[in-house]
């Protein structure tokens, strides 16, 4: 699921996700206090601790185990398709990206990339280079599935 979230970027405002993978819930909740996290969770019993319900811990809880209605309920409870804008962070460091001169990346990448594509961005910190290819549609498809309120058609513009 973070590594999705990670895909709800905007140019102005970052998510940063961590998958937290130890038995202590209440370290969980400190750092959540400490770095001011939302806490998505499939515990119910949870919810139920007095830093969740007394509203000082922002949780979600998911049900199920389709991660694809999991995603769809943050999403929407996090009101991300209003907030965002994706493909405009790098995935490596999140990074703002910058528009590239399709001139300038004609050394960078592959020269049948070159060849079928004219939009590139760059990042300008880790310098990976992005375009719209086949793991961009595959990723835009995710997008569209998992946001259940985004208009079909929309081809996520670059920015």
């Amino acid at each position: 699921m973070s590594q999705v979230l990670d895909l709800y970027q905007s140019p102005k405002e970052s998510f940063d996700t961590l998958f937290f993978n130890e038995p202590d819930d209440g370290k969980m909740v400190k750092m959540a206090l400490g770095e001011d996290r939302t806490i998505i969770t499939r515990d119910s019993e949870f919810m139920k601790r007095r830093a969740i319900t007394s509203g000082r811990v922002q949780a979600i809880l998911v049900s199920g185990n389709i991660s694809e209605l999991q995603m769809q309920a943050v999403i929407n409870k996090l009101k991300l398709s209003d907030k965002t804008q994706p493909f405009t962070r790098c995935l490596e460091c999140n990074t703002v990206l910058k528009e590239m001169d399709r001139s300038e990346a004609a050394e960078l990448v592959p020269a049948r990339v070159y060849e079928i594509q004219h939009q590139y961005m760059a990042c300008p910190s880790c310098l990976r280079i992005y375009w719209r290819g086949t793991h961009w549609k595959a990723m835009n498809n995710k997008l569209h599935e998992f946001d259940s309120t985004q208009p079909e058609g929309n081809e996520g513009e670059w920015p």
